[in-house]
């Protein structure tokens, strides 16, 4: 598993090992769907709540601040290359929303950090939330990792 993160992104933030939290997180995500991490890479960039305004009016129409944005590589599992690098998709986060909803929910921005990420990973791995079914199996895979992770909801 390989996350790329824009040269900026880990430098501004004070949460000790988080490339590595989500790198394990990401694995395991991945490894639950029975694909191999090895070859798997995801781009990760952390923006401004003007930066991630801007990307959720041009790509979901919705003009508003938001935590976080995925941008998946495929649309359809059959795509993903048998050989080579299998590039998932982009993740995008808000660190400010995210401090915010750390705050308000309670706790650490860490977490909130954290699942916000894995919440994304699973939008990349073609995962929605839309019916509530869906819903669902999402937040348990999600709850699973953060579980595992130790970072359960305080």
């Amino acid at each position: 598993m390989e996350l790329i993160f824009s040269e900026e992104s880990l430098d501004r933030l004070n949460i000790d090992d988080l490339e590595g939290l989500m790198t394990r997180a990401a694995t395991m995500a991945v490894e639950g769907e029975e694909i191999d991490p090895e070859p798997v890479v995801v781009s990760v960039t952390f923006v401004e709540p003007e930066e991630i305004r801007e990307l959720n009016g041009q790509y979901r129409g919705k003009d508003a601040v938001t935590d976080v944005l995925s941008f998946p590589q495929f649309d359809d599992w059959d795509d993903l290359p048998e050989e080579g690098e299998i590039v998932l998709g982009d993740v995008v986060i808000c660190m400010d929303q995210a401090a915010r909803q750390a705050e308000e929910f309670g706790h650490s921005l860490e977490r909130e950090v954290l699942y916000l990420f894995v919440h994304s990973i699973y939008h990349l791995l073609g995962y929605d939330h839309m019916e509530e079914d869906e819903k669902r199996e999402m937040r348990q895979k999600e709850e699973d990792v953060m579980a595992r992770l130790g970072l359960t909801r305080e």
